[in-house]
């Protein structure tokens, strides 16, 4: 027995219709031919990143993030969280891949392949193996134990029956197949090391495999970087110490659908100040009469980030000298600033890129969906979509 779905209430379906309602108004935006998309689908692939690994203790810069996503080197980072961060971004990578895979199904062995990729730097993890043993997960500041593993004799049959549950004819909202997935990876704890980022890597690959969104905007793991001790505390009150899958997994389930609510409803803000930011760049880059490809590195330096004369080249697909001609021209024209010297240096954005970005930016919503689907249900609950009513029988 694994952890089952909890009975599905009016509020719960009010919050579906709500997330999947910003899905597809998102993947809507998204369709659009727009010049920028691929940045933001390179930026929000590194966040996932970045958010997951955030979470085990290894922390990187979003320069990193981006930087392990196109395959360049650190800034910043050592070189054992490095290779933490490029070996999720492995797996990822081939989620990404099995997202449209017609002949796609799950198994034991795919989810062992993921966890191999993510730890074949440190076989004393077992990458790719059931863990041998006992595990349990230690509240290091306190030194107590929160949570003690089911007998590692049990791991093969309650995989199976979660991959079994898996490939089953799925009557649930996607999101909440992919919600009870992660849960209970994470409470078999199946493997030595690892299981945090294996359970949010499986919930991410199930949201692939809905299709409406792509998958780099599918993922929570950003979200759950951002609000780690929340995560852990919901974890922590469903599971109870140890294997109990007869409790009551709501909390959870309410977690990541106000999870999903508030990442889609930022991923729609970042869009339209994308928009506007890449529109205020332009009209200032072809008042200056500069090259239009300029505008990839701005856009970067913009929102913050270390422009390198690699990243920029491989964005605009140039020569490396005629990548150093044109950071050289924005800087003579006061919209980067170079900091350090020659392989090792970066560029920031100007005082002025900086306010042109400060004047796209939009106020940040966080209101609780539950909350205002209590207190307006009217006013707040989505039409469910068709297929939705159509799997779960409600009309």
């Amino acid at each position: 027995m694994i952890f089952t779905t909890p009975r599905l209430t009016d509020l719960h379906w009010a919050v579906l219709g709500g997330v999947e309602d910003l899905r597809r108004r998102l993947n809507y935006s998204l369709s659009q031919p727009l010049r920028w998309s691929g940045l933001l689908r390179r930026t929000t692939l590194a966040r996932a990143i970045q958010g997951s690994n955030s979470i085990e203790g290894y922390h990187v810069s979003v320069e990193d993030a981006i930087a392990a996503v196109e395959g360049d080197e650190p800034m910043t980072a050592d070189r054992a969280t490095w290779r933490e961060v490029t070996g999720y971004r492995e797996a990822m990578t081939y989620v990404l891949q099995l997202a449209n895979d017609p002949n796609f199904s799950y198994s034991t062995g795919l989810l062992n392949g993921l966890h191999f990729m993510m730890l074949q730097h440190d076989l004393r993890k077992n990458p790719g193996r059931w863990r041998p043993g006992p595990v349990s997960v230690v509240d290091e500041p306190k030194r107590i134990v929160v949570y003690e593993a089911p007998d590692a004799d049990l791991v093969p049959q309650r995989m199976g029956e979660l991959v079994d549950g898996l490939n089953e004819s799925q009557s649930l909202p996607v999101l909440v197949s992919a919600a009870m997935a992660h849960l209970n990876l994470v409470m078999i704890h199946p493997y030595s090391d690892g299981n945090g980022r294996m359970s949010r890597c499986l919930q991410t690959l199930v949201l692939a495999r809905d299709g409406i969104l792509a998958p780099q905007f599918s993922s929570i793991e950003e979200y759950l970087g951002r609000n780690t001790q929340d995560y852990y505390a919901v974890l922590s009150k469903v599971g109870g110490g140890s294997w109990h899958p007869e409790n009551d997994c709501e909390p959870w389930l309410r977690f990541c659908l106000s999870a999903h609510h508030r990442q889609a409803t930022t991923l729609l803000r970042r869009h339209r100040e994308m928009q506007k930011l890449w529109d205020a760049i332009e009209r200032a880059v072809v008042g200056r009469h500069l090259p239009e490809r300029v505008i990839l590195a701005l856009v970067d330096a913009a929102n913050g980030y270390r422009v390198r004369n690699s990243s920029y080249r491989n964005a605009a697909e140039i020569s490396n000298n005629l990548a150093s001609r044109d950071l050289k021209l924005l800087v003579d024209g006061g919209f980067l600033v170079p900091i350090g010297q020659k392989r090792g240096r970066v560029y920031m954005a100007s005082e002025a890129l900086r306010d042109l970005q400060r004047k796209t930016r939009e106020p940040r919503v966080d209101a609780d969906p539950f909350d205002q689907a209590a207190e307006n249900p009217l006013e707040t609950r989505s039409p469910l979509p068709v297929r939705l009513e159509r799997d779960t029988g409600r009309r």
